[in-house]
């Protein structure tokens, strides 16, 4: 087993526009090589789920491009280094059928639990939202397991167009496939289109649905909530931000997360539980062409990441 040393150690020879495009300048393996490292980008560049606009295939790579702007280690205000001893991997993107969806589930499943093995801690770059459900079939084997998900929009329905497997039901399927998982709590609910079916679902079965303007009042509530040290699934819409701040996604919604809010949510998530995977999925670069919307997810993966390893 090749077991990653340090791989920020040397400071990149590239200014953030060169070489090769590998995540935050990790070295880059296939998903069941031999290596181990304490962080694992997997790319997933599917987004034939969308029932709006598409794009979201194209994020990975672009939030790899983005990433060079922030690689670790880095120092802050007060002099401490941020993430100097924690190593990275770059497992490259599952390898997907253009037109195949139960083979790309498959596949997507496969390939999140050959990274699961080889990572402390896997991070997952959508693609648009479906991909949560066959992400989350790769922890099947984490007991108790709680979802911290910032949305939009619920992504609890049933069937929408006659499919049950769209980006908006990877939590109803996982609720129902697997029985580890524990709980879900959403939070930034907003806009004119819910289901309602869908939201008694959720509720039925005890989820906890924070809408946009509850989430400062009731963030300690829902915090403390789950037992501490939890083991917890982070999934990140990219429309769970106001558009004003990420505008590149396919179903934007008005008044949403700001950067700060949303890293003030995650951190007090991580400190106090405990981070077993995330995915950020639904940015569509193509809807943005300042670039801004990448930019500002591989920022948002890197601060998760700093307060998992030294919050």
């Amino acid at each position: 087993m090749v077991s990653i040393k340090q791989p920020n150690s040397t400071p990149p020879s590239h200014l953030p526009y060169g070489g090769i495009a590998s995540f935050a300048r990790a070295p880059t393996f296939e998903p069941g090589g031999n290596w181990q490292a304490d962080v694992a980008v997997l790319g997933i560049p599917y987004d034939i789920a969308l029932g709006f606009r598409p794009g979201a295939r194209y994020a990975p790579r672009e939030l790899r491009a983005a990433s060079l702007r922030y690689v670790p280690p880095f120092t802050d205000l007060s002099g401490r280094t941020r993430l100097a001893d924690v190593t990275f991997a770059d497992a490259g993107d599952v390898v997907l059928p253009s037109l195949e969806p139960e083979l790309a589930r498959e596949r997507i499943t496969q390939t999140a639990r050959q990274v699961r093995k080889r990572a402390r801690l896997p991070v997952f770059l959508g693609g648009d939202h479906s991909v949560t459900y066959p992400l989350l079939r790769a922890f099947d084997d984490q007991p108790d397991l709680h979802v911290i998900q910032l949305d939009a929009h619920l992504d609890f329905t049933d069937e929408r167009n006659g499919t049950r497997y769209s980006n908006s039901s990877p939590f109803r399927r996982a609720a129902e496939d697997l029985s580890n998982l524990v709980h879900i709590t959403t939070l930034g609910l907003r806009g004119l289109r819910h289901d309602p079916e869908a939201v008694a679902a959720a509720r039925a079965r005890g989820h906890t649905l924070v809408p946009m303007e509850e989430v400062e009042a009731r963030l300690g509530e829902v915090v403390t909530a789950l037992p501490p040290g939890s083991p917890v699934y982070l999934s990140v819409d990219a429309d769970a931000f106001d558009p004003a701040v990420l505008p590149g996604t396919s179903s934007p919604e008005p008044d949403g997360f700001s950067y700060a809010l949303a890293l003030r949510v995650i951190r007090e998530v991580v400190r106090r539980h405990q981070l077993v995977g995330m995915d950020l999925v639904e940015l569509a670069p193509n809807l943005d062409p300042s670039g801004r919307s990448a930019l500002i997810g591989a920022r948002l993966v890197m601060e998760t990441l700093c307060e998992a390893f030294d919050g």
